[in-house]
């Protein structure tokens, strides 16, 4: 009986490639996934620096998970911002970006996650780079790298537009090689301050909504959501 190999090494000299087993298409699947897993793991490592909040819990078991993790909390930290409910007060009427951004926010944290999506994409076409991060992290949560890296790259772009709103720091990383495209790294809030959510869902329960083509219906800020947010976020001071 042949034994097994005693280190890695050698197992990888007992490897063998057949020549014309794979067809260049099997060839070229594998090389994806290969890419794919490689930049999954590499997302990971940057989203597991030490300003994540996972970073210090303990990494959950995949990167959706981190990215849930990581998305809940960049939100609780935007609407912690001393700005987030004057933004939102103007939002009601001038569609201020950052006053989308932090809406927005509010709606993941209350499982609304639709309307959320549709605000961040409304602030980030107004030059709002994080809000850029927010479907970034969105589209990791969902296992959709491709539209995350689009995300990765347009906050890239919008992070030196003028007159900037960026309630939590943010940079973006170039992996290096072979790992291709950007990545984005948190600067978490270190005080760890989190409204309930269930509070954020009571606060946005009743708004109104109107219907939007591929989004459904979409939540409407009201004009003393911005006096709920003061007073919900000034129990956690």
């Amino acid at each position: 009986m042949r034994r097994a190999p005693r280190t890695i090494e050698e197992a990888l000299r007992r490897t063998r490639v057949f020549d014309g087993r794979y067809t260049a298409q099997q060839l070229e699947d594998s090389r994806r996934r290969i890419t794919e897993q490689l930049t999954e793991l590499r997302w990971m490592q940057l989203l597991a620096g030490p300003g994540s909040p996972t970073h210090r819990l303990g990494p959950p078991a995949a990167l959706h998970e981190r990215a849930a993790h990581d998305l809940r909390a960049l939100c609780q930290g935007v609407i912690h911002d001393a700005d987030a409910a004057r933004r939102i007060a103007r939002f009601d009427t001038a569609r201020d970006p950052g006053g989308a951004l932090a809406f927005a926010c509010l709606l993941v944290l209350a499982d609304r996650e639709e309307g959320a999506q549709f605000w961040w994409q409304f602030a980030a076409g107004a030059g709002n780079a994080t809000s850029a991060v927010c479907l970034y992290l969105l589209h990791l949560r969902r296992g959709e790298l491709r539209d995350a890296q689009h995300w990765a790259q347009q906050t890239a772009a919008l992070e030196d537009e003028p007159c900037q709103y960026t309630p939590v720091a943010h940079e973006v990383l170039e992996p290096a090689p072979p790992i291709v495209g950007v990545a984005v790294h948190i600067a978490f809030p270190q005080d760890g301050a989190v409204v309930p959510e269930d509070a954020v869902r009571d606060a946005v329960q009743d708004l109104d909504a109107c219907q939007v083509d591929g989004f459904g219906p979409i939540p409407q800020p009201s004009p003393d959501l911005a006096h709920q947010l003061e007073d919900l976020v000034g129990t956690t001071r």
